[in-house]
């Protein structure tokens, strides 16, 4: 039998089986205990051995990294510390510093055991949950929730952990009030919502037990190493294909919540404008059909229910990321997604008598060098002043891209350093000894701007080429390496074993040819923009075990420009612009008010009186913005947000400021004895 037919109707009877039974589960030993499969302590093996040989990062796999690693996967299993005592927790702590022992024997009882604890402890929470369900609801009281306890110590007993889900179900509660519904539409979502939770206890399977296991091992390593299972590895496949049909959106689980990690540049989520990264899925319709509640369903099957076939549509129901407690109904055309639909974008720019152009570059896909060469040659067909180069969101590519591409811009010379873990470096440079543009260049980045994004930036920086504008970008500076774990003699020696899943692990290391790392600092821009207030926490210093920044020697290069001296004179100006700018007004009020709440902001009232009265504020400040704008364009005021048409599009301050930097960089081009470009 075809190995994929197998994997696919062995993960349909792990799925399917248990679900039909689940309604039956009353009681906590009703709960499967897993256990590990017969492949898993050959694939066990393989991961150890790979990453312990293999990895840029050179570690011993002692009690000290055990102990990590125990710590991770506790945290995996319970992230926001609301479901296993601290007696829980105790009864394992002799057994913390055997993880790397049992990782090398392919032994992983301490993980299948945790695991199993885990799940019987979930199933009396929501068991208590909806015992709390009928209770009358209250909501005058000056109660409150912590929305992020993942750095709080575990209950210590059932009264505290009681406390606790109190407040859960009764922030669940609100949610649903001030979406609108009555009583009894809120205990009949929840309820369903609660035993859909249960059930979903039943539907976990020890492939489950066995990816969380190797993630909590590969993210103590550092944050882009991953073990990715036979179910992972397809999707893994699936997503690098060249097309696929659905909503162009990467989901990820956020404790009961599927959120929006990611979204594909040109897919229907991104072309909506209505979905924004951080958001959470809480509901999914099909035409004609019903809004079904996802909150608590596992993310396979809201992947399931959210993909279709090309032109069909799909309707979510998005509570927004934050504190938003208003959900939105959002109807996407599914789409096939190709990579032409994420390339290069061009358009032109009036400022004054002078025309500025704009690339906006959401990846860097194959083809992307090329596709960049025919717009540069319409923008000077158009006899454009200055180009801006928008890399905002764009989280990286292909490697080749961002040497050719930086190589439009140069003569020639190294673009980036690249340095495996034995110190080999070696240079990817442009040799073509041809330059396509040579007129004043600004480049915009953001903090999501990552990897090849980074690399062109940051030559484009060094070699004075264009002046770098917006925010610090992510840091993102290392290679990973994907290895399938499947050994060509699997299936002659054990036929009865599925795929093994396969391995991504960081392998090099990526230098700025001055010499400096883009690991974690990224690239700074030489002219900062003010931060917004969402994400403030992002970026690869952020992130656990994150690779540290070291620098080796610049590479042999020779500066084509320089735009420092005229980096004051710039900066002058634009903060004499953005003072009055109403847009910018708003983005330093919005600063200011989250630097105001930072300390409160998972602090989250359970009051609600005082949620509708935050409610109608937010709505009322967007509302008066939103206006001020129509009355700027001689537009008539809206009398409420229900009568903003579909098609309004939020201005972008960012962007519309950096063209105005490349139009004064180029009026001091023309007149400074150090221009930008030569």
């Amino acid at each position: 039998m075809n190995t994929l037919l197998k994997i696919g109707m062995i993960a349909g009877l792990l799925l399917a089986g248990p679900s039909f039974g689940a309604e039956n589960i009353t009681r906590a030993d009703q709960i499967p205990q897993l256990h590990e499969d017969p492949q898993d302590p050959t694939v066990s093996e393989r991961v150890t051995s790979r990453f312990t040989r293999s990895h840029y990062r050179q570690f011993d796999l002692d009690q000290a990294f055990s102990a990590k690693i125990f710590d991770r996967y506790l945290n995996l299993l319970d992230y926001n510390h609301n479901v296993l005592l601290a007696s829980d927790v105790a009864q394992f702590a002799d057994k913390k510093t055997t993880l790397g022992d049992e990782l090398r024997s392919g032994k992983l009882d301490v993980f299948y055991d945790l695991y199993n604890l885990a799940q019987k402890r979930r199933f009396e929470r929501y068991q208590y949950a909806l015992d709390v369900l009928n209770r009358p609801m209250n909501f005058s009281g000056n109660d409150t929730i912590d929305i992020d306890r993942a750095k709080a110590p575990w209950p210590k007993d059932q009264a505290e952990l009681n406390a606790l889900w109190d407040a859960k179900v009764k922030y669940d509660q609100l949610s649903l009030k001030l979406a609108g519904k009555d009583e009894k539409e809120i205990r009949d979502v929840l309820t369903k919502r609660y035993n859909f939770a249960i059930r979903r206890l039943a539907q976990s399977n020890s492939e489950d037990v066995f990816q969380m296991a190797m993630t909590a091992f590969a993210h103590e390593i550092d944050p882009h190493t991953n073990y990715l299972s036979p179910r992972n590895t397809e999707q893994f496949n699936t997503e690098m294909s060249l097309s696929l049909e659905g909503i162009g959106a990467v989901l990820q689980m956020d404790d009961d919540y599927t959120v929006i990690n990611s979204m594909v540049a040109g897919g229907p989520a991104a072309k909506s404008k209505s979905i924004s990264v951080g958001d959470r899925i809480v509901g999914v319709g099909q035409p004609g059909k019903p809004m079904e509640d996802v909150i608590g369903w596992r993310l396979d099957d809201v992947v399931a229910k959210i993909k279709g076939p090309k032109g069909s549509k799909v309707r979510l129901e998005v509570l927004p990321a934050g504190k938003g407690t208003k959900t939105r109904t959002v109807t996407l055309t599914r789409e096939k997604i190709r990579l032409e639909d994420r390339a290069v974008k061009m358009s032109v720019h009036n400022v004054g008598k002078e025309k500025v152009g704009v690339l906006d570059i959401p990846g860097f896909y194959v083809g992307l060098t090329d596709d960049v060469k025919v717009q540069l040659q319409k923008l000077q067909k158009q006899n454009v002043d200055s180009i801006v180069i928008d890399l905002r969101t764009n989280g990286g590519g292909a490697l080749t891209e961002a040497v050719s591409l930086s190589g439009l811009f140069i003569p020639s010379g190294p673009v980036v350093q690249v340095r495996d873990n034995n110190g080999r470096v070696r240079e990817d440079s442009d040799n073509d000894g041809v330059v396509y543009y040579k007129g004043p260049l600004v480049v915009l980045v953001d903090r999501f701007s990552a990897s090849a994004s980074e690399i062109f930036a940051a030559a484009m920086q060094d070699y004075g080429r264009a002046l770098i504008v917006g925010e610090p970008t992510f840091g993102k500076g290392t290679v990973q390496q994907y290895r399938s774990l499947n050994r060509i003699y699997d299936q002659m020696l054990r036929p009865e074993w599925p795929a093994l899943g396969s391995v991504q692990y960081t392998i090099q290391k990526f230098y700025r040819i001055n010499g400096g790392s883009t690991q974690r600092k990224g690239v700074t821009p030489d002219l900062l923009m003010p931060t917004g207030v969402e994400a403030a926490e992002t970026g690869e210093k952020f992130e656990d075990n994150a690779l540290p920044w070291d620098s080796i020697n610049a590479a042999t290069y020779s500066k084509t420009g320089d735009v420092k001296p005229l980096v004051a004179q710039l900066t002058k100006q634009h903060e004499a612009r953005i003072a009055e700018d109403r847009e910018f007004q708003y983005i330093m009020k919005d600063i200011a008010r989250f630097n105001a709440m930072k300390d409160k902001r998972n602090i989250v009232s359970l009051n609600l009186a005082q949620r509708e009265k935050e409610n109608h504020e937010e709505d009322a400040l967007r509302l008066e913005r939103i206006n001020a704008r129509y009355q700027a364009e001689g537009k008539k005021p809206l009398k409420s947000l229900d009568d903003l048409p579909k098609d309004y599009k939020e201005p972008d301050p960012y962007l519309d400021e950096t063209v105005r930097i490349a139009n004064d960089l180029a009026q001091l081009d023309k007149s400074s004895s150090a221009p930008a470009a030569q």
